[in-house]
């Protein structure tokens, strides 16, 4: 019987240190200022859109620090950091091993709100596990895995590297991982884990998959969390809401400091939800999409007692990715707007929020620059967008005039 603690929610330096790779990188991404488009239609007026960087292997994930700095994941477990017109691959980064099949490896990276002081950057990864059991090809399951470090003085390689959390139990097949990570401000990190693609895990509190995952900043579950104490007694206590397939974008309101989440349903039914504390959001029972092979209904339909509604729902499936409330100057009419992007439409969605409702949709980039895979505001004000492609880039939207 699984107890209530968590398991392995710390490692010391020392065992951390041998699941390191050498951080040598195989791809050469280069610092790039190419226009790609100057006059994109917008409803908020003409865009320009520029490549920042380009050669990265399947981006995930893009995050500054306060110098200006840029921290860029590679899937295949690589991080980068921009600094002007150099790009340097940092060493230490944790062996992603087996698990960095087509939707598993390195993947969402931020940086911590008091990073100034506390010089922490926080990232997600699957986790293969044990490397000798790996190399002997022993079938151990893979985990999604947040850990955080600190840059180095030389600025070229990761330090003080913990692992805060790896998911139990671990499992196959290798996808849905989520995951990406946000800081509500409370003290607390909270993050995604996928279904892992077996469906039942999301509907079952003592697995965490298919969950939003809270936990203090250091680690461990907060006794304020929903399912500590509860009945039965392994409930995870780690949990903050379940019934998620994989959502793979995070957001904060930044008027109510509500989290909200874009998630991947099956052959459609991709959904936005506004994430309540110990709430179901259904998945698999309730689903808006339907069976690959045989087009019908996923579970009992698109609504059941107990279940939170979703926010809004794309019936044709976009594969959602990447998420953020736009508060910047550089485009005052977006102010408060939320941006998500598109893998298998090839777009950016921005969607006008009034309270919890959608009240209006428009489509940006159809097919101009790839699958997005990541959408962040930086700090100049502009909107940024990775692609998640074999020669994927960094690209920046601003206002053409």
């Amino acid at each position: 019987m699984r107890t209530n603690s968590l398991p392995a929610l710390t490692a010391t330096t020392a065992a951390v240190t041998a699941l390191l790779v050498a951080g040598a990188a195989v791809a050469s991404p280069s610092v790039s200022s190419e226009t790609v488009a100057s006059d994109i239609a917008s409803e908020a007026g003409a865009l320009r859109l520029t490549r920042v960087v380009s050669g990265l292997e399947h981006p995930w994930a893009v995050a500054w620090l306060p110098d200006g700095r840029m921290l860029v994941t590679e899937r295949p477990g690589r991080m980068h950091i921009v600094d002007g017109d150099d790009i340097q691959s940092l060493s230490g980064v944790p062996d992603v091993g087996i698990a960095g099949g087509n939707q598993g490896g390195l993947l969402d990276v931020v940086v911590h709100p008091d990073h100034a002081r506390n010089g922490w950057v926080y990232f997600t990864y699957s986790s293969p596990g044990d490397n000798d059991a790996v190399t002997s090809g022993e079938d151990i399951g893979t985990a999604t895995a947040l850990a955080r470090a600190r840059i180095n003085d030389d600025g070229d390689g990761l330090t003080d590297v913990e692992t805060l959390y790896a998911q139990m139990p671990r499992h196959n097949p290798g996808r849905h991982y989520g995951s990406r990570i946000v800081f509500p401000g409370d003290g607390h990190v909270v993050f995604s884990i996928g279904d892992r693609g077996l469906r039942w895990t999301a509907q079952d509190l003592t697995d965490p998959a298919g969950s939003i995952i809270r936990l203090r900043e250091d680690g461990g579950a907060p006794d304020s969390n929903p399912f500590v104490g509860k009945s039965p007694g392994n409930l995870r206590p780690e949990i903050w809401s379940f019934g998620h397939r994989n959502n793979q974008g995070l957001a904060i309101h930044p008027d109510t400091g509500e989290i909200w989440t874009t998630e991947h349903g099956p052959k459609g039914g991709d959904v936005l939800h506004r994430i309540e504390e110990g709430a179901n959001y259904g998945w698999p029972q309730v689903a808006h999409g339907t069976e690959y092979s045989t087009d019908e209904q996923v579970g009992i339909g698109r609504e059941a007692p107990g279940v939170t509604p979703a926010v809004y729902v794309w019936d044709e499936s976009m594969a959602p990715s990447g998420l953020a409330f736009y508060t910047g100057d550089a485009f005052p009419a977006w102010q408060g707007q939320l941006f998500a992007g598109s893998l298998a439409k090839k777009q950016l969605h921005r969607l006008v929020i009034d309270g919890q409702d959608v009240t209006h949709e428009e489509v940006l980039l159809s097919d101009t620059i790839g699958r997005i895979r990541d959408v962040r505001q930086g700090p100049d004000g502009y909107l940024y967008l990775l692609t998640d492609e074999e020669d994927g880039g960094l690209y920046r939207l601003e206002p053409a005039g």
